[in-house]
C-alpha cells in the first residue's frame, strides 16, 4: 500500500526547495537524494522565488531563524502557493521562543501548507498559538502514549480540519492525519533521538514524497514517516561494536538509499484510526 509511494519518488525524482536550518542542511540534502529526490537549498530573499518556481515542492524549517531567512520563507511560500506547489512547514522549536512561535503562527496565517510536521509540543504550540518546549525536543508531559492515543488522534484530526493541512506528529508513536483518517505508526528506534536532525531529514523527504504522489498525499506523508522509522530500525540492526551516533546517522541514510517498495510494505507498522 505505502511502498508504491517510494517507487513513485524514485521514478519522478521530485525537485524540492528547502529553506531549512544550518544544523542539518547537509543531511536533509543527502536524505532527499537517498530516497530518489533532488534537493535545492536557498533562503536568500532575492533568490527564493526563482528557485521555488523551478521546484515541485517547498520545505520550510524554522530551526535557525534570522530576519533574512524569515523574509525568504514568506516570499517562497506565497510563490509556491501561487504555483500550486506542495508546501510543508516544520516548526522546529515553536514554543521555545517568541520569535519561533510568532513566525510559525504568522506563516500558517499567510501560507497554505499541505503538511505541518513536528513533535507533539511544537504542534500543540501551533494549535494554541503559544506553548513550551524543551529546546527543540518534545516536553515529556506531551508524549503520545498508548494511554493518550485516542485523545491525541482526535486532536490531530481536529487540527487538520481547522488548518486544512495534513498534520504529522512524530515521536515514539507517530500520527499522520487529515480530518477523517489518522495513520498510527510504530516504526523507529529510541536511539534515533540521539542524532540531530532526523525530524528535519523527514520533512525534506516527506515533501518529496508528496510531490511524487499528488493524488495520495496522506498516504505519501505516512509512507515517508514509515520509511524514516524503518530505516532507523534497519540501520540500528547493522551497528557494530564501537559504532556511535555518527555511524548510526550514516546507516539510516544508507537504509533509505536501499529502501524499496517490498521492504517498505513488509516493514511498515501502522494502523488507521
Amino acid at each position: 500500500m505505502l511502498g508504491k509511494c517510494i517507487t513513485n519518488v524514485r521514478n519522478n525524482v521530485p525537485l524540492v526547495h528547502n529553506i531549512t536550518n544550518y544544523v542539518t542542511v547537509n543531511d536533509v540534502a543527502n536524505v532527499l537524494l537517498a530516497c530518489g529526490g533532488s534537493p535545492i537549498m536557498s533562503d536568500e530573499p532575492d533568490d527564493v522565488e526563482d528557485i521555488t518556481t523551478i521546484c515541485g515542492g517547498l520545505n520550510i524549517n524554522i530551526g535557525t531563524l534570522n530576519k533574512s531567512s524569515i523574509e525568504g520563507m514568506f516570499l517562497a511560500g506565497k510563490k509556491a502557493n501561487e504555483l500550486g506547489h506542495v508546501v510543508l512547514l516544520d516548526p522546529v522549536g515553536a514554543g521555545a521562543s517568541a520569535l519561533r512561535t510568532n513566525t510559525a503562527v504568522k506563516l500558517m496565517d499567510e501560507i497554505k501548507f499541505d503538511v505541518i510536521r513536528g513533535n507533539i509540543s511544537e504542534i500543540k504550540t501551533l494549535a494554541l498559538g503559544s506553548g513550551t518546549t524543551k529546546g527543540v525536543d518534545a516536553d515529556v508531559a506531551d508524549a503520545v502514549t498508548e494511554e493518550s492515543l485516542d485523545s491525541a488522534v482526535a486532536f490531530v484530526k481536529e487540527l487538520a480540519a481547522k488548518t486544512g493541512s495534513i498534520i504529522a506528529i512524530t515521536g515514539a508513536i507517530d500520527l499522520v492525519a487529515d480530518s477523517e483518517r489518522c495513520f498510527v505508526i510504530r516504526n523507529g528506534r529510541p536511539e534515533m533521538g540521539k542524532i540531530t536532525g532526523t525530524g528535519c531529514q523527514l520533512s525534506g523527504m516527506m515533501t518529496g514524497f508528496l510531490v511524487a504522489n499528488p493524488d495520495n498525499k496522506l498516504e505519501a506523508a505516512a509512507a515517508a514517516v514509515c520509511t524514516m522509522g524503518l530505516a532507523g530500525e534497519i540501520g540500528w540492526s547493522r551497528m557494530q561494536e564501537g559504532d556511535g551516533n555518527s555511524t548510526y546517522r550514516n546507516r539510516i541514510i544508507d537504509a533509505i538509499f536501499n529502501m524499496d517498495e517490498e521492504t517498505l510494505d513488509n516493514g511498515a507498522k501502522f494502523e488507521i484510526k
